[in-house]
């Protein structure tokens, strides 16, 4: 079972991998206000650039974890805070029955769950898995179904809103699971997120989430486009964002998060394309999104050209940079 799926993972646009940025080290125990004795433990495997500032946000209501992270470094502030740091995921799951994961890749999903040292070696009968990744539906369905084999509940739950709504607390959860288990998973998932959609079967979370970031891609893309063409227009490119949000095209990628230096503070166009969402995890989402309407028999013109797009940016040394970095690629691309 664990081979096929594998082999599933490697067939959907998993090349695209990143560098995690280890977090800063911070005193967590300053921020930590626990009830232990009404909080049992929870696991959280993956603790990057997303799963970090989560896990975070767990401690602030009171939750005591038990962490892994395929890089021991990454763990090092929890260990500070006084969390309790394991050596694999099996080891989360001898230790507690709630557990959520937050990793890249499919392939990644797959290790940590049905990998050697995995959660399903070591899981107990009636435990919550929540799986916050952005995989391959298709992975999420097979890995409920081993997870039940197991006597343990599987649920979706892909989140939206970036580094910065990871930080604040204002995740958006899109949920795929059994509806009657949604409430137990409402209340983890309350914790990080301002927003916790229960979205149907296993599998649907996934399903809203890869259409978001169609979008989201599309859209920042155009954004660039439309911002590019205006400043070689001679307009001001904060004149132009302001016309822009004003106007019919306003979207997120211009109100929220615009992919030009200098126009708005706080996003990773102010700081060089640093954090946020990489360029590879977009290329890995479009992937998804390529293979899933390649399946549904589902035309996507547009998210297969924002695909190559991404694709080539990663070619091209933009790997690391946020996504939103595609304004310096259309800039200094002069084949377009």
């Amino acid at each position: 079972m664990a081979a096929s799926l594998r082999l599933r993972g490697a067939a959907s646009g998993l090349r695209y991998w990143s560098r995690r940025q280890q977090p800063a080290a911070a005193n967590l125990a300053a921020v930590c206000s626990r009830s232990m004795a009404s909080k049992t433990p929870v696991g959280f495997i993956g603790v990057g650039n997303m799963g970090n500032p989560m896990a975070r946000n767990l401690m602030k209501h009171g939750y005591p974890l038990i962490i892994y992270d395929v890089f021991p470094d990454a763990c090092k502030e929890f260990v500070d805070a006084g969390e309790q740091v394991v050596s694999s995921p099996a080891d989360v799951a001898e230790k507690a029955d709630r557990i959520i994961t937050m990793l890249p890749t499919s392939i990644n999903a797959i290790e940590a769950y049905s990998g050697a040292n995995g959660i399903l070696k070591k899981v107990k009968k009636g435990s919550l898995l929540i799986d916050s990744s952005t995989i391959d539906p298709m992975v999420s369905k097979e890995l409920a179904k081993e997870v039940e084999k197991m006597g343990a509940v599987f649920m979706d739950a892909p989140v939206s809103g970036g580094v910065g709504a990871a930080r604040s607390g204002n995740l958006t959860f899109m949920v795929g699971g059994v509806e009657d288990e949604f409430a137990a998973a409402q209340e983890l998932l309350g914790c990080m997120g301002s927003n916790v959609v229960y979205c149907g079967a296993v599998g649907t979370g996934q399903a809203a989430k890869i259409c978001n970031n169609l979008l989201l891609a599309i859209s920042m893309i155009g954004t660039a486009e439309a911002m590019n063409l205006g400043i070689r227009l001679g307009l001001d490119p904060k004149l132009l964002a302001k016309i822009l949000n004003m106007s019919s095209g306003r979207c997120w990628s211009s109100d929220t998060y615009n992919p030009v230096p200098g126009v708005m503070d706080g996003v990773p166009s102010a700081n060089n394309y640093q954090g946020g969402f990489g360029t590879t995890l977009m290329a890995k989402d479009l992937g998804l999104a390529q293979d899933s309407a390649t399946s549904t028999k589902s035309p996507i013109l547009l998210g297969s050209q924002a695909h190559q797009i991404y694709r080539m940016m990663c070619a091209k040394g933009y790997s690391n940079k946020d996504f939103s970095s595609v304004f310096q690629f259309l800039r200094e691309e002069e084949t377009f």
